[in-house]
């Protein structure tokens, strides 16, 4: 499994899943986050700027793309 960081806003698969660097908490776009009452079908990019990980409070900044099976 590989990753890559998510340092600033940019052009994401909409259905990456995003994983935090210091919990290990995995945002997936197709579940949404309940903590943050985000919907399911929002993409990570699309979340708001102050969302934080619902796990241990953690910026946006420690998360990483999770790299889909199809990369290989």
């Amino acid at each position: 499994m590989s990753f890559e960081n998510f340092d600033a806003p940019r052009d994401l698969d909409g259905s990456a899943k995003m994983e935090c660097g210091v919990c290990w908490h995995v945002y997936d776009p197709a579940l949404g986050d309940d903590v943050w009452q985000i919907p399911p079908g929002v993409s990570f990019s699309a979340l708001p700027a102050d969302w934080r990980c619902p796990n241990c409070d953690a910026p946006r900044a420690k998360f990483m793309r999770l790299a889909d099976e199809r990369d290989g």
